[in-house]
């Protein structure tokens, strides 16, 4: 099925009415409209939001990124937005690309982005190119054979002869044996897997290199049956020395088949849907990032739940979860990421900072420091937010720093300022 591609950036506006589009509004058919609506019926039941119906006419997208394909060859490719002015739409999959590629931690020297910009192309084409890629390094180097019992039964004798089942034998099947043997076969859960996700890979590439690589690799892997349990065979995924050379496809199969929960959503589509909270790639990465600058003795923990609001009944109720805990000895820091554009020189509208966001600070400044020390909102770097804002007082020993980090050097602003222990020395993923 031939698809047809819409680029658009994270809330923007989908109609099926005849408008000129651009990354921030477009056009889609009415079926895919419709399908749209069907999906965020789902993801509405689990808490999540994809879509926002806008007048029955109007869906605005919600801050997810990355492509969804609908049944009706509909391909939308939804890009960051990390500038308020339109972006060149090479920059912002470039910028993704690498977003993805470290929050899941993929191996490095298979994620570098300049072939994205080699063609005009949707990012699955990218993530198609990588697991191609990776899986022609894999049969290069050989694919895992296993040993497989076999029970048949033959008119000849071959292997070990099954005497208990032999002797029960019917007369007028005495002249067949029963035979116990093994069979040196490819047939074994990384496998299956591998097949599985290249099938839908010759189903959904559209770009011709990759095209023609899935159809040749295809026929090196013809004798392998798909999987049927795909959670069940990734549980048998075995990770001994003699399976090592499997480890660098093994993200990008992830990846193919939507196996790389919680940060990936995936769609009942026709195709290959991978949908990411932004929020969330931001937040990984900025981990990443900062990891690789510790003192140390100092240690991180992501998702850190060692404290609740209250206590009701002698039990702890509303857990507080800051994304980014330092501690170093007895030491602790409390740092927070927050995907949204913030405007330093926009007093009156409080530079684009949440209420709701501070509150949230503030209780992580009472249960994790106490209530003394500075806490650290982070915030991506744009045009309109390029240096640390003056810090904010919640009282004479608790105050909150807000913070810029640079998604081009990855760099987080301000730390040659703060008793943070963490180099201010610009470092980059590289060397995480």
């Amino acid at each position: 099925m031939a698809h047809t591609w819409i680029r658009v950036r994270e809330h923007a506006r989908l109609t099926t009415d005849a408008i000129a589009p651009d990354l921030d509004r477009a056009q889609i058919s009415p079926s895919a409209f419709d399908w749209l609506c069907r999906l965020q019926a789902g993801f509405g039941q689990q808490g999540a939001r994809l879509v926002e119906v806008e007048n029955r006419c109007w869906l605005r997208l919600d801050n997810h990124v990355g492509v969804l394909q609908t049944p009706c060859g509909t391909g939308i490719e939804i890009l960051p937005k990390h500038h308020e002015a339109q972006e060149d739409p090479a920059k912002s999959r470039a910028l993704l690309s690498r977003l993805i590629a470290s929050a899941l931690d993929l191996p490095h020297r298979r994620t570098e982005v300049a072939e994205v910009q080699l063609f005009d192309s949707p990012l699955i084409e990218w993530v198609m190119r990588q697991f191609l890629l990776a899986l022609d390094q894999l049969i290069k180097r050989g694919l895992r054979f296993d040993y497989q019992r076999v029970e048949e039964e033959q008119p000849f004798l071959r292997g070990q002869l099954d005497m208990a089942k032999q002797m029960r034998q019917p007369p007028g099947r005495q002249h067949l044996f029963h035979l116990r043997h093994d069979l040196f076969l490819p047939d074994r859960p990384e496998n299956r897997l591998l097949r599985l996700a290249l099938d839908k890979v010759c189903q959904a590439a559209q770009e011709a290199t990759n095209w023609r690589l899935a159809r040749e690799l295809a026929g090196y892997l013809h004798e392998i049956p798909s999987s049927r349990d795909v959670r069940q065979d990734f549980a048998r995924w075995r990770t001994d020395r003699l399976m090592a050379h499997y480890q660098a496809v093994r993200p990008w199969c992830e990846l193919v088949l939507g196996q790389q929960m919680p940060l990936a959503i995936q769609g009942a589509s026709q195709g290959i849907s991978l949908l990411f909270p932004m929020e969330k790639l931001f937040e990984q990465h900025v981990a990443k990032v900062l990891r690789g600058k510790l003192y140390v003795g100092t240690r991180l923990h992501p998702q850190a739940a060692s404290e609740y609001l209250c206590q009701h009944d002698d039990k702890g109720i509303f857990q507080l979860k800051p994304d980014l805990l330092l501690t170093a000895g007895p030491d602790t820091w409390v740092l927070d990421t927050k995907w949204k554009r913030l405007n330093e020189q926009d007093r009156d509208k409080k530079y684009g900072l949440s209420q709701g966001d501070f509150y949230q600070m503030l209780a992580y400044g009472l249960k994790y420091r106490q209530g003394q020390g500075a806490l650290v909102l982070i915030y991506p770097k744009t045009d309109n937010f390029t240096k640390p804002l003056k810090p904010f007082t919640f009282s004479d020993e608790l105050e909150l720093q807000v913070w810029p980090f640079d998604l081009e050097n990855d760099e987080l602003l301000g730390l040659s300022n703060c008793s943070i222990p963490l180099e201010f020395t610009r470092i980059t993923t590289d060397a995480a």
